[in-house]
């Protein structure tokens, strides 16, 4: 009887599965994170196959042009296929959780310029209720103890500073434990209106249209069209 497969082997299993979404001759969003670092490394082995990617981070970037892969300026491209990225969580409508990277504003200014978001990640993201992982919100830091107090008033949610932390545009990182995320749109929709909000880290307008997921029995996809 063979060893279960790993989290890395689940997650280099999506990562190769995600290849069948890459447009022949287009330019492919790529996102951030460790699954996503597996997928770099799978479209480097289909580098001819492309004419580009759009980043969503700086260590996305550095690892792609590492594989000799062209990153262009998000600013110069007007429309991309596919954006492929990962979830902290993924609930069963494809709305989801990211920022555990503290990227999430770079991926949805992507994600936004993407005709499909295609989620990868290991059976473990996907949950009936998003929450139990903690909500990353980007915020401008002189406001970071304002936003904390109204998600306390608001959702009871206890915000943390994250710890050594600054995002890839100078910003800092709030972390939200205790929430039930029940309408993701509509939490997303209150939160990005709150001054000082970069962007919360719940993808609803920007929700998954694929999801691949990693389990024991191989490639899952699950499609919210």
């Amino acid at each position: 009887m063979s060893a279960p497969l790993t989290q890395d082997q689940l997650k280099a299993l999506v990562g190769r599965a995600a290849l069948d979404y890459v447009v022949d001759g287009q330019i492919v969003g790529v996102g951030t994170g460790s699954t996503v670092n597996q997928f770099i490394d799978a479209l480097a082995t289909v580098k001819h196959r492309i004419s580009g990617a759009v980043s969503s981070s700086v260590a996305s970037t550095q690892r792609l042009q590492a594989h000799g892969i062209t990153v262009l300026d998000s600013n110069s491209v007007e429309r991309i296929p596919v954006y492929i990225d990962g979830a902290d969580e993924i609930d069963h409508r494809g709305f989801m959780v990211k920022g555990g990277g503290a990227a999430l504003t770079r991926e949805k200014i992507v994600a936004d310029l993407a005709e499909r978001f295609i989620c990868i990640a290991d059976e473990s993201k996907l949950v009936p209720v998003m929450g139990k992982f903690a909500l990353p919100v980007e915020v401008i830091p002189m406001a970071a103890a304002q936003v904390a107090r109204r998600f306390k008033a608001i959702y009871g949610g206890e915000a943390q500073l994250r710890a050594h932390c600054t995002t890839d545009n100078g910003n800092a990182i709030l972390d939200v434990r205790g929430l039930q995320i029940t309408d993701p749109a509509a939490m997303e929709a209150e939160v990005n209106q709150w001054p000082g909000v970069v962007t919360v880290g719940i993808f609803a307008r920007h929700r998954a249209r694929v999801c691949l997921l990693g389990t024991a029995a191989g490639v899952k996809t699950l499609s919210f069209d």
